[in-house]
C-alpha cells in the first residue's frame, strides 16, 4: 500500500501522524511511505530520519495526497485540505466529525473517502485506546494552562492553585472522571490545589477515590452538585465524552454568569461540541476570551502545544493499526478486528457510524450494509 503522511496545517499543529519507527514497520513489510517534506519538524524529527528507514520525501501536500491510497494524520483536515482527499481514499486520524465544520463530513460522504477515526477505535471492554494518550495529555495541560489563566495578567482573579501557608488553596471542579479527568486531577492535587470530581458512574468514583487517598473529593453528578461546584471553583475542567457524539451541555451559560470573575473553565471535550455551553474552539494563537468575567480557554488541539510528548504517545498506539490496514487491506482489517470496525466513520458514500450519523442528521448504515453494497 502506498501510505501519505502530510505536515498538519492547523494552527500551531506542530504534531506528525508518524515517527521513522512507525515507517519502518511499513517500509519493511513492502509498503511505500511518502512523508511531505519537514512533516516532523514541529516534533523534532528532520526529513533525515525518515530517509534513513525508507521514507520517500515529497515536497507538497498535493502531491501527497494524489499519490496514496491511505493519507495517515493527527487532525481532522481543514478546509484548504478538502480537495485533496481522493475518491474512494482511506484517511487514519482524529476526526470528532459531530464537533467539527459540517462541511468535512459532506466531503467525505461525496467522494466516498473512507474515515478511520482514531477516537472511535473502541476495544470490547468499552476503552478508547487511540484517544486515552492525547487525553492524558491534555488533561495535564488542563491544569497547567488554567493556573497560568488564573493569574491576574492573564484575566484570571490571581489565585495560585497550591496556597500557601495561611491563605485558602485554590478550588478545582473536575467534572468527568474519565482519563482525562484522572490526569487532570492528578496534577491539581500534585499541586496542592482543593479538587473535586464528578461523575455519573459511581463505581468510577469508588475507583478514583481509591486512587487518590482521600486528598481529592468525589462527588456524584448530578445538575445540583455540578452547579454547586462550579459556582465555587476557582477553576474548572470540562472532561465529559460520548465516543463520537456531541458532548452533552453540562454547564450552562446561567451558571457560568455565577461564577466569580476571574474564574477560569478549561473544555477539553471542545472539539466534540464541549460540555460548557459558553465554549467555542480556539486555538493555541488566541486561546482565551471572556464571557461574564470568566476565562475560557478551548483549543481544540491542546497536545499540539507540546509535540514531543504528544507525537510519540499518539503512534505509540496508532501504529499497529495502520500497518494492520496496509498488509490486509481496509476490508479485511475491519472484518478481522471489531475494534477497527468501530473506528470506521464513513465509507463508500455512507456515514457508519451511529453517534455522527444522529448528530449530523445523515442515516445511519453498518459498516456490514457499507461493505456488501446494500444500502
Amino acid at each position: 500500500m502506498i501510505v501519505g503522511v502530510p505536515k498538519e496545517i492547523k494552527t500551531r499543529e506542530y504534531r506528525v501522524g508518524m515517527v521513522p519507527a512507525g515507517v519502518r514497520a511499513l517500509t519493511s513489510a513492502g509498503h511505500t511511505v511518502l512523508v511531505e517534506t519537514n512533516a516532523g519538524a514541529g516534533s523534532g524529527i528532520p526529513d533525515s530520519e525518515y530517509q534513513r528507514v525508507g521514507a520517500k520525501i515529497i515536497n507538497t501536500a498535493d502531491e501527497v495526497w494524489k499519490s496514496a491510497e491511505m493519507i495517515v494524520k493527527v487532525k481532522e483536515p481543514i478546509a484548504p485540505e478538502y480537495e485533496r482527499i481522493q475518491p474512494g481514499q482511506i484517511i487514519y486520524t482524529y476526526f470528532h466529525l459531530a464537533g467539527v465544520d459540517p462541511e468535512l463530513t459532506k466531503t467525505l460522504v461525496k467522494k466516498k473517502a473512507a474515515a478511520v477515526a482514531y477516537e472511535t477505535l473502541q476495544l470490547d471492554d468499552g476503552s478508547l485506546p487511540l484517544l486515552k494518550p492525547m487525553s492524558e495529555v491534555a488533561g495535564k495541560m488542563a491544569i497547567q494552562v488554567g493556573a497560568a489563566c488564573l493569574e491576574k495578567a492573564h484575566g484570571g482573579k490571581g489565585i495560585l492553585l497550591g496556597g500557601v501557608p495561611g491563605v485558602r488553596r485554590g478550588r478545582v471542579a473536575v467534572i468527568g472522571g474519565g482519563v482525562v479527568g484522572l490526569c487532570a486531577a492528578k496534577v491539581a492535587v500534585g499541586m496542592g490545589a482543593e479538587v473535586t470530581i464528578l461523575d455519573v458512574n459511581l463505581e468510577r468514583l469508588t475507583y478514583l477515590d481509591d486512587v487518590f487517598l482521600g486528598r481529592a473529593q468525589t462527588l456524584a453528578s448530578d445538575s445540583e452538585s455540578v452547579a454547586r461546584s462550579v459556582r465555587e471553583a476557582d477553576l474548572v475542567i470540562g472532561g465529559v465524552l460520548i465516543p463520537g457524539g456531541k458532548a452533552p451541555k453540562l454547564v450552562s451559560k446561567e451558571l457560568i454568569a455565577e461564577m466569580e470573575p476571574g474564574s477560569v473553565v478549561v473544555d477539553v471535550a471542545v472539539d466534540q461540541g464541549g460540555c460548557i455551553e459558553t465554549c467555542k474552539p480556539t486555538t493555541h494563537d488566541n486561546p482565551t476570551f471572556m464571557v461574564s468575567d470568566v476565562v475560557h480557554y478551548c483549543v481544540a488541539n491542546m497536545p499540539g502545544a507540546v509535540p514531543q510528548t504528544s507525537t510519540f504517545a499518539l503512534t505509540n498506539t496508532t501504529r499497529p493499526y495502520a500497518r494492520k490496514i496496509a498488509d490486509m487491506g481496509l476490508v479485511a482489517a475491519v472484518k478481522a478486528d471489531p475494534a477497527l470496525a468501530r473506528a470506521m466513520n464513513t465509507y463508500n458514500g455512507h456515514v457508519t457510524y451511529e453517534a455522527v450519523a444522529k448528530d449530523l442528521g445523515y442515516e445511519y448504515v453498518t459498516i456490514a450494509d457499507a461493505f456488501a453494497g446494500r444500502k
